[in-house]
């Protein structure tokens, strides 16, 4: 043991130093066996995290294979549909429509209607300068005047000679008076007669020229020739207007008007489906303006001639409820149908194809196609119309679904639309 302080401190000082020393001594067996350990706790958890997520992928259709898909679309449908037996297109005419023109040649001073109006049958909707037509029925109307005043004259002058004549007459059997008075008074008689029925004859003269100058007068205005709708108007005050429109910078027709009563459909039809076309066949007319309603129709004439252009023969179909909404030259569709519609017919439902329906154990479901993704849509199903059901719940108008191949899809499947 050491005997003084000093080898004390010494000594203590010596043991410290070789225990830190001691700690400074690597350990072979942590440098060897503790990474690893520490790279394979990684490596398993790595692979865990990766197997999960690649399942989760795999569980959603992201590491499955596109499935090439037909697909269908929801859409509302008619009834109707299902007993067509021929489509086909055309424009809603006025079958009683006219161009208003006048007879004459005038300036126009007067026109009192214009687009979208209603007239009437009779009314006047213009007027032709007439100063002069209406100066030449004053002129005649005074001429018949004249013939009629000289008529009434000349009458009295008959009245008298026929009483004078009478009386000579009487005294010439009794001897009274001499033959030359008597002949005196029996030829201003019949001078008399002979005024009475001249005068006579200018009256109607005179009443035939008053009529001529009233047609003319009448020619000047522009009468309606049945009730009907003003659709264009063609002129304006001032404009020329001449019968024929020949001339330059003058108009022939004024205004031009139909009769929205007599609206019809014509349609061409191909010599090779007019057989499924007859008179009174009940139709189904859809104005493209109106989409929201379909009309009731029947086929109203089969026109006695075919287009050799187009091998196609103009049919016509009468309208059998009317909408202001429908004016001339609007496109149409009309569907010939195998029989007359119910009021349940009229009735518009959501149908899909029963192709695209499949069925579960409590269910039945749809695939809607969602992008690249089809997502299994549970539907309630209702009456059946041909190849098509009535969809009651579950998907609208518009949406698409896949009907091919059913039996490889599930929800959340990966599709691409295949080309029908």
């Amino acid at each position: 043991m050491p005997d003084t302080a000093d080898e004390i401190g010494i000594e203590g000082e010596y043991s410290m130093a070789t225990e830190d020393l001691s700690k400074l001594k690597i350990d072979k067996q942590a440098m060897i066996y503790g990474p690893k350990k520490s790279k394979r706790l990684f490596y398993i958890i790595a692979g865990v995290v990766v197997l999960a997520i690649l399942s989760v992928l795999y569980v959603k259709g992201y590491l499955t294979p596109a499935v090439t898909i037909d697909i269908v679309t929801v859409t509302e449908m008619h009834p109707s549909q299902t007993f067509t037996v021929l489509n086909s297109s055309g424009y809603v005419v006025a079958q009683r429509k006219a161009a208003l023109a006048a007879k004459i040649t005038g300036r126009l001073v007067s026109l009192t209607v214009g687009e979208g109006n209603l007239v009437r049958k009779g009314q006047i909707v213009a007027r032709l300068e007439n100063e002069d037509t209406q100066a030449n029925v004053n002129q005649a109307q005074a001429n018949l005047n004249m013939a009629r005043a000289n008529y009434e004259q000349a009458k009295s002058e008959l009245d008298l000679a026929a009483l004078t004549y009478d009386r000579y007459k009487a005294l010439s059997e009794k001897g009274s008076v001499s033959k030359a008075e008597f002949d005196n008074a029996e030829s201003r008689y019949k001078r008399a007669q002979f005024a009475v029925n001249s005068f006579a004859a200018a009256i109607k003269a005179a009443s035939a020229l008053g009529d001529a100058a009233r047609v003319a007068h009448e020619n000047s205005f522009i009468r309606v020739p049945f009730d009907a709708v003003v659709l264009t108007k063609n002129a304006d005050i001032g404009d020329i207007i001449t019968p024929l429109g020949a001339a330059a910078n003058s108009k022939a027709a004024v205004i031009t008007i139909a009769d929205m009563g007599s609206l019809e459909v014509e349609t061409d039809i191909s010599e090779a489906n007019l057989s499924a076309v007859k008179i009174a066949q009940p139709c189904e007319i859809q104005i493209d303006a109106i989409p929201d309603k379909r009309f009731r129709g029947v086929v109203q004439t089969i026109v006695p001639t075919a287009d050799r252009s187009k091998a196609a023969v103009m049919v016509k179909i009468k309208f059998l409820e009317k909408d202001g909404r429908i004016l001339p030259e609007m496109s149409a569709k009309v569907a010939f149908l195998s029989r007359s519609t119910t009021p349940d017919d009229r009735k518009p439902f959501i149908a899909i194809n029963k192709t695209a329906v499949i069925n579960r154990d409590k269910h039945k479901a749809a695939f809607l196609v969602q992008g690249k993704h089809v997502l299994e849509t549970p539907i309630q199903t209702g009456r059946e119309w041909g190849e098509m059901v009535e969809l009651l719940e579950g998907l609208k108008p518009g949406d698409k679904v896949a009907v091919s191949p059913l039996n490889k899809l599930k929800n959340r499947s990966p599709v691409k639309i295949g080309e029908r």
